[in-house]
């Protein structure tokens, strides 16, 4: 891989419980072989700039698209496999993705579809857009302003507020809480609450903690590689190394040591800022 680009821009402020940072890539040779889309708190949204991105689920053939958004999903998927050399990135919350499109995160969960499919030839007019300037900073600009308008005048749904207490509860400990804790502070049953949060998140609570908690393990491996994976394991509550290397041979398909053999030399971008909820 030669001349790998990144830009970043912080989210503008009254966007920030709906994105995460903007993200924009570009690579000067050859893109990477695939590589490995970790699962996250976060929908993502790709906009590409040139040619379409390949996308795999575990051993399934490589799909290509122009522009896409992926749900929350349990599993990594491979990412590359195609002649895509630059995009932009988007990193969307729950509530993003009711107020970009009109529907629950739980609707998308460990699918990837066509944006357009989403929002209509509005993808297609964004795109456009975004290819006619070859500035960074302008096309974040043109992403903003687009956010900003659709969601000045009328503020997106938001889930039931239970559904929100424990997506946040999940968020603020890392998925260290239990779900029969979260169900006794809702007041609602375990079997009710697992069925609510699924249907919104797509996710269970519990596979929720498990991803909320991979997602902190691999924040602290790209910040401090060298760090011990027993320490790891008993800073983020796992019983013990074995533990974290099952999970993450879960999540992640590979050992913790082996992502970072394969992945941090091409790793886009840092995970994105937290956003409001």
């Amino acid at each position: 891989m030669v001349g790998f680009e990144h830009h970043e821009r912080r989210v503008h402020p009254a966007l920030r419980s709906y994105l995460g940072d903007l993200i924009g890539y570009a690579y000067g040779g050859e893109p990477p072989d695939l590589h490995r889309g970790l699962p996250s708190q976060y929908l993502t949204v790709v906009i590409t700039l040139d040619e379409p991105l390949g996308l795999a689920v575990a051993d399934e053939p490589v799909e290509k698209f122009s522009t896409l958004a992926s749900g929350l999903h349990s599993t990594a998927v491979r990412i590359g496999g195609s002649p895509n050399r630059s995009g932009l990135q988007l990193a969307l919350t729950p509530v993003g993705c009711r107020a970009l499109f009109g529907v629950p995160a739980g609707e998308l969960a460990a699918t990837t579809v066509d944006l357009d499919e989403l929002v209509g030839h509005t993808a297609v007019e964004l795109s456009d857009r975004l290819r006619e300037t070859s500035d960074w900073e302008q096309r974040f600009d043109i992403l903003e302003q687009l956010f900003l308008e659709a969601w000045r005048d009328e503020p997106a749904p938001e889930p039931r507020a239970e559904l929100s207490w424990a997506w946040q509860r999940l968020r603020e400990t890392a998925g260290g809480v239990g779900v029969q804790e979260l169900a006794r502070e809702v007041g609602w049953s375990r079997r009710h609450l697992s069925e609510r949060f699924r249907a919104e998140y797509g996710l269970s609570p519990k596979v929720a903690a498990r991803v909320l908690r991979f997602e902190q393990a691999v924040s602290i491996l790209k910040r401090r590689p060298m760090t011990r994976l027993a320490d790891l394991a008993a800073d983020l509550g796992y019983a013990d190394q074995a533990h974290l290397t099952r999970e993450w041979h879960s999540l992640a398909g590979c050992s913790p040591r082996q992502w970072m053999t394969e992945e941090l030399p091409i790793v886009q971008a840092p995970e994105p800022a937290p956003a409001a909820r």
